[in-house]
C-alpha cells in the first residue's frame, strides 16, 4: 500500500535571484534575513521530522570573489536582457568574501544544512539560469549545470535534483539533466495560471489569478499519484502550492491561506498522493516570527496527517528514488 507524501523545496538564491533589480536598499533586508532564516528552518524541520530540499544556486557555495571568478563556466548565456546575467559586470560589485558579502556568498549556511543529513541540497542552477529567456541556448545551460555539479562535488555534495529558476521550465533541457545525473526536478502546477513563461510573456491577469488562488481554490489541489510521477525520466515532482510570505495588508485573509494549504495536504494524505510545497528562504526574511508561526501551523497539520494517515515527508530525491524503484 502506498502512502501520501509531503515534499518541501526551497529556492535558495540570495541576491542572485533578484540581481536584475540591482537594489540592495529595497530588497537587501529580505536577503540579510536569510542568514537567520536557514538555521531556524533547520531547527523547526528537525522538530517536526521534515525532510526538505534546499535547491541552491551554485554561486553560493564559493567562499570568496577570487574563487568565484576561477570557477565560472567557459560557455555563458547571452541573454537579450543583459540585466539577467551575472557575467555582464555584476561581479564588480561583490565584496572579497562571504564574511564581507552576505548577499552573494553562503558557504557557511550550506555547511549548516549539511549538519542535518536528512535534508537535501539540490541545485537551482549555477548562476540562477533563466531557461526561457531569449539569448540562452541548450549548450550554455549544460555548461551552467556542469559547473553547479563541480562546485557542489568539491563540498562533498552530489546533486540529483533541480529546481528551474523562476519556474522557467524547459522540456528540451531534461535530457541534459538526466545525462548529468539529475534524475528529478520540480515542474509547475498543471494549470494555465502556472504554465512556464519568460518575463516578457507574463501577464498581470495571471498574477492576479494566482494571488486569488492562494486563498480560494480556483485551480485545484495539484496533488499527484505515483503513477503520474513515474511517467518519464527525469521524474517531474510538480509544485502544489507556493507558500506566500506574511503580508500585513492581507493578514485578515491568513485563515483562508492556511486552509488552502491544509486542505490540499489532507486531500493528498487521504488519497495517497504527493503534495509539494515551496518557497524562498528570503520570503521569510522579514516578519520572521509571523512567517514561522504560520509555517508551524502547517507542520502541526503535517504531524496530524502523519499519525492519522501515515503521510510521509520526503526530499525530492528520496521521493524520486521510491518512484524509480516501484514495480
Amino acid at each position: 500500500m502506498t502512502n501520501g507524501k509531503f515534499v518541501i523545496s526551497l529556492d535558495f538564491e540570495l541576491m542572485w535571484g533578484v540581481r536584475d533589480k540591482k537594489d540592495k536598499t529595497n530588497y537587501g533586508e529580505h536577503i540579510k534575513g536569510v542568514h537567520n532564516v536557514i538555521p531556524r528552518l533547520l531547527v523547526i524541520f528537525n522538530k517536526y521530522k521534515i525532510k526538505a530540499t534546499f535547491s541552491t544556486v551554485g554561486l553560493l557555495f564559493l567562499n570568496q570573489k577570487k574563487e568565484l571568478l576561477s570557477n565560472l563556466p567557459d560557455l555563458k548565456p547571452q541573454y537579450n536582457d543583459p540585466n539577467l546575467s551575472p557575467y555582464n559586470g555584476y561581479f564588480d560589485i561583490l565584496e572579497n568574501d562571504y564574511k564581507m558579502d552576505i548577499y552573494h556568498f553562503a558557504p557557511n549556511l550550506i555547511k549548516e544544512i549539511q549538519k542535518y543529513p536528512e535534508q537535501e541540497i539540490g541545485t537551482h542552477t549555477f548562476s540562477h539560469y533563466y531557461c526561457l529567456e531569449p539569448g540562452q541556448t541548450i549548450d550554455t545551460f549544460k555548461a551552467d549545470i556542469e559547473t553547479a555539479i563541480s562546485v557542489a562535488r568539491k563540498n562533498n555534495i552530489q546533486l540529483t535534483s533541480l529546481v528551474f529558476p523562476r519556474n522557467q521550465f524547459n522540456d528540451d533541457y531534461l535530457k541534459i539533466c538526466l545525462e548529468l545525473g539529475i534524475f528529478c526536478y520540480r515542474g509547475n502546477e498543471h494549470s494555465w495560471l502556472y504554465k512556464a513563461k519568460n518575463g516578457n510573456d507574463e501577464s498581470a491577469i495571471r498574477r492576479a489569478f494566482r494571488l486569488i488562488d492562494a486563498y480560494i481554490n480556483i485551480s485545484g489541489h495539484h496533488c499527484y499519484s505515483d503513477d503520474f510521477l513515474k511517467i518519464k525520466m527525469p521524474i517531474n515532482i510538480p509544485s502544489s502550492r507556493f507558500l506566500r510570505p506574511f503580508s500585513r495588508r492581507l493578514k485578515f485573509l491568513d485563515g483562508f491561506r492556511l486552509q488552502r494549504i491544509k486542505s490540499g495536504m489532507t486531500y493528498a494524505a487521504k488519497n495517497n498522493l504527493t503534495y509539494h510545497l515551496w518557497w524562498h528562504p528570503h520570503n521569510f526574511g522579514l516578519n520572521q516570527d509571523e512567517n514561522f508561526w504560520f509555517l508551524e501551523k502547517i507542520l502541526t497539520h503535517y504531524q496530524f496527517l502523519n499519525i492519522t494517515y501515515n503521510f510521509q515527508s520526503h526530499t525530492m530525491s528520496s521521493l524520486a528514488n521510491i518512484i524509480k524503484n516501484e514495480k
